[in-house]
């Protein structure tokens, strides 16, 4: 059996990267995070592991890897680790595509239910010493629309059918009539503003591309109810950052939960922060326990499939942006 030589785009001291010796032999493993060492390893490597999140680093390794095979990369976001020569370049990219989506999936449940049920309000109150009785909204009935139905969104849309939500969802690829047995209507990204207005919640879970990057702005949380919360568990650039604010400091929107922005972290002053109708996650909501365990679980059961030559899971079209 041929020895394969793989090179990680890491910080060393990673606890997660023990599990790399669980990979079969022969493999000779070198792991790094200074260009200057990358530079000397890549032109070896038959692949790559990128664990980091310097895109700059595999910018300037790839070029060098003139005998690279295969690129993984652990999480699903690639927009921007892909440069030109990797999208050019035959070798195929995987992802960890789907490796969250049920923790994701749980996001979006809670987010629906902490409006529907103010939970701010109820732990304000309870804070306060005050019992003050009011209404709540019953969700059972109520429209979750989809944006982006992937892993993630199939997975958040399979919790909200359980309760008895209504799913309506966009996909790429769409007719007017779905094959998905929880979906009542399936939209293309161009009825985006047919789906919109029926949606008590609104799911953004679409990656980060050319096409998606500012879909969700002025002009549809103009089309959407003033009692809508948008979740977004996507990228933070798909939705037009400063259009939300506005929305949401005039009452457009009833609410945002959003785990995902446009500055990472997000700056100590912005107006997420102050607003009592966000529910913040820093970008955590797919930080389960072990949760670098399971994207390390995807990369070792490839590995075994590209050493036996057959097909790779989660190959991402390169030209497409996921």
């Amino acid at each position: 059996m041929d020895k394969i030589t793989l090179l990680v785009i890491s910080n060393p001291a990673g606890k997660h990267l023990k599990r790399l010796n669980e990979l079969k032999q022969p493999v000779e493993i070198h792991v790094g995070n200074d260009p200057e060492f990358l530079a000397k390893h890549a032109p070896d490597a038959d692949v790559i592991l990128v664990g980091g999140v310097r895109p700059d680093l595999l910018h300037g390794a790839f070029p060098l890897a003139q005998r690279v095979r295969w690129v993984h990369v652990l999480w699903a976001g690639v927009e921007k680790i892909l440069s030109p020569e990797l999208i050019a370049s035959p070798v195929p990219l995987t992802n960890g595509r789907g490796v969250f989506r049920n923790s994701l999936a749980e996001f979006a449940l809670a987010s629906i239910l902490y409006f529907a049920k103010d939970f701010r309000r109820l732990v304000r109150n309870q804070e306060a010493g005050r019992w003050e009785q009011f209404d709540v909204t019953e969700v059972r009935g109520q429209v979750f629309g989809v944006v982006g139905y992937g892993e993630i969104g199939r997975a958040a849309a399979s919790l909200a059918h359980a309760i008895g939500m209504r799913v309506h969802a966009v996909r790429r690829r769409a007719g007017g009539s779905s094959s998905e047995p929880i979906v009542e209507r399936l939209y293309s990204p161009s009825e985006l503003h047919e789906m919109l207005p029926e949606c008590d919640y609104v799911l953004v879970a679409t990656p980060l591309t050319d096409e998606t990057r500012g879909m969700i702005g002025e002009a549809e949380f103009a089309v959407m109810k003033p009692s809508a919360v948008i979740i977004n568990v996507g990228r933070g650039p798909v939705i037009v950052e400063s259009a939300l604010i506005e929305a949401l400091e005039h009452d457009k929107i009833k609410g945002a939960a959003l785990d995902v922005f446009d500055t990472e972290p997000l700056p100590t002053r912005h107006s997420f922060y102050r607003l009592s109708n966000v529910l913040l996650s820093p970008h955590s909501a797919d930080h389960t326990v072990g949760w670098i365990n399971l994207a390390m679980d995807l990369f070792i059961a490839n590995f075994e499939l590209f050493r036996n030559g057959q097909p790779l899971k989660n190959i991402v079209d390169k030209h497409a942006g996921y």
